[in-house]
C-alpha cells in the first residue's frame, strides 16, 4: 500500500461506509465527508421526541442469504446485534379476507415445504411454484407481470408483494431480472438463506455505530456538515472538491468516491447517465404494545402496507410505491394505516395511538428495465473517480445489500490502482 495518498469518500450512507470500511482495512488513508450531521443515510435510527422513543427511519427485512450484509456485519463486529426467529418463517395476513398463514421453509435447497399444505401459501399447489423458472429465465427487458400468471393465488400472495416490497416498483413495470437476482440469493438458495434477521435495538446500532467505531480506530476521519457543491476537473481527473466548508485540493495520487444519491451525482457530473425515475416509500410508527410473533414482523396482503414490524413497544409499517397515496393528507394516512393494524392485532380502530408518519419521495430508483439500463458502473471516465450507491450497477434493486455491494466495488476500483 502507498501511504502517500488519501481516499476522499463523499457520502456516509451505507455505500460510503462500506467503501470506507474496505479501504481502511486495506491500510488506506480515508476521509469521509457527509452533508448531514449524522451518518447512515436512509439506514439509521434516532430518538423521536414526539413518541419519546427510538425509531428507525425505515424498515428493512434482512435475510441470512444477504452475503454482503453478513460480511459487513462480521467485519464491524455487529453480527450479535441482529436477532430473529432463527428459522425461515414468514407470517402473513390477508387484509381482505382476514385469513392468516405462516410460510415455513425447510433448510435445504430442495423445497420440500411446498408439498405440505400447512407450510405453503394458501390456495397454491406444488406445481404453481414452477413459475419461479419463468422469473429466473427472464430477459433484461421483461417485467415481472409479463412472466407470470397475474390471476393466480401465488402471484397475489407472493410474487406481487415480493416485487413491491423488494423492488419498490409495481409488478407491471418492475424488472423481472432484478427480481430474479433477489430470488437467487434468497428463496432459490433454500431455507438456510431465508432466515429473517432484525436489529435488536435499531438500524444505527447495527449498521452505523459499530462501523463508525471501527473506522475511528482505523484512523478514518469523518467530517459532517460537508455538502459537496461542485467538482472541478483537470486533465481527465478530479482536481478540486468544492464543499460548503471550503475547497479541497485532490492530490495527484488521491482518489475520490462519490457515494451520493443519483440525482446529486447527475448534477455534479452531467455526462454520467444515472436513473432518472424514482419511487417513494411511506413509513408509519405507532407507540403501542401489541402481541409479538417469533418472526418479529408480519407480511400484509391486500392492504396498504407490505410489512409490519414490532419492537420495543413500537409498531412500524412500510408502504412501498407510495405515489398511490400522494393525495392523502398525513392525518388521513395515519388513520388508514391504523385501521389495518387494528385489524391485524384485534384492537380498537378508532383509538389511534401516538404516531409518526414519514414519506421519502425519492426513496429508490424505479426498478424498471429502462431505469436498470441507466445504472452506471463503479468505474468512470475520470482516472481518480469511482461511484458508489445502490443506484449503481450492482445487479440488485435499491437495498442495503446493494448499497454495501456498491461500496465494495468502488473500493476495489481504487485498490486496483495502487
Amino acid at each position: 500500500m502507498t501511504a502517500s495518498r488519501y481516499i476522499h469518500i463523499v457520502g456516509a450512507g451505507m455505500a460510503g461506509l462500506s467503501a470506507a470500511l474496505q479501504l481502511s482495512l486495506a491500510g488506506e488513508k480515508v476521509i469521509v465527508y457527509e452533508a448531514a450531521p449524522f451518518a447512515g443515510g436512509r439506514c439509521r435510527s434516532f430518538l423521536d421526541r414526539e413518541l419519546g422513543c427510538v425509531i428507525d427511519n425505515g424498515n428493512h427485512l434482512v435475510l441470512t442469504g444477504n452475503a454482503a450484509i453478513h460480511d459487513y456485519l462480521f467485519l464491524t463486529n455487529a453480527l450479535e446485534t441482529m436477532g430473529g426467529p432463527g428459522a425461515p418463517i414468514f407470517p402473513f395476513m390477508d387484509m381482505e379476507s382476514g385469513q392468516r398463514w405462516v410460510v415455513r421453509m425447510n433448510g435445504g435447497r430442495f423445497p420440500s415445504w411446498i408439498f405440505n399444505k400447512n407450510m405453503r401459501i394458501p390456495g397454491t399447489k406444488p406445481r404453481d411454484y414452477l413459475s419461479a423458472l419463468n422469473i429466473l429465465m427472464a430477459g433484461s427487458s421483461d417485467t415481472v407481470a409479463s412472466r407470470l400468471d397475474t390471476k393466480s393465488a401465488l402471484y397475489r400472495n407472493f410474487w406481487a408483494p415480493l416485487t413491491i416490497g423488494a423492488l419498490n416498483t409495481e409488478p407491471e413495470s418492475a424488472s423481472a431480472k432484478l427480481l430474479a437476482n433477489i430470488f437467487v440469493q434468497s428463496f432459490a438458495a433454500g431455507g438456510r438463506a431465508c432466515i429473517p434477521l432484525v436489529p435488536k435495538v435499531g438500524l444505527s446500532e447495527t449498521f452505523v455505530l459499530p462501523c463508525l467505531d471501527l473506522l475511528t480506530k482505523r484512523g478514518v476521519i469523518t467530517r459532517y456538515s460537508h455538502r459537496l457543491g461542485s467538482v472541478q476537473m483537470e486533465a481527465n481527473a478530479v482536481k478540486e472538491l468544492h464543499f460548503n466548508q471550503g475547497v479541497l485540493e485532490v492530490g495527484p495520487k488521491d482518489w475520490v468516491i462519490l457515494a451520493l444519491p443519483a440525482w446529486v451525482v447527475r448534477d455534479l457530473l452531467p455526462t454520467v447517465t444515472v436513473p432518472g425515475v424514482f419511487r417513494s416509500i411511506l413509513s408509519g410508527h405507532y407507540r403501542v404494545e401489541v402481541p409479538s410473533n417469533p418472526a418479529g414482523f408480519t407480511g400484509l396482503v391486500g392492504g396498504a402496507a407490505e410489512w409490519v414490524f414490532t419492537r420495543n413497544g413500537v409498531v412500524s409499517v412500510t408502504i412501498s410505491c407510495a405515489e398511490r397515496y400522494e393525495s392523502y393528507p398525513t392525518r388521513d394516512m395515519a388513520i388508514y394505516i391504523w385501521q389495518e393494524l387494528a385489524k391485524l392485532y384485534d384492537l380498537d380502530p378508532v383509538k389511534v395511538p401516538p404516531h409518526r408518519i414519514f414519506k421519502e419521495k425519492y426513496a429508490t430508483f424505479a426498478a424498471t428495465p429502462e431505469q436498470d439500463r441507466r445504472r452506471p458502473s463503479a468505474y468512470t471516465n475520470w482516472k481518480n473517480l469511482a461511484l458508489a450507491g445502490e443506484w449503481t450497477a450492482t445487479g440488485l434493486p435499491s437495498t442495503i445489500e446493494g448499497a454495501i455491494r456498491s461500496g465494495l466495488r468502488a473500493s476495489q476500483v481504487v485498490m486496483r490502482w495502487n
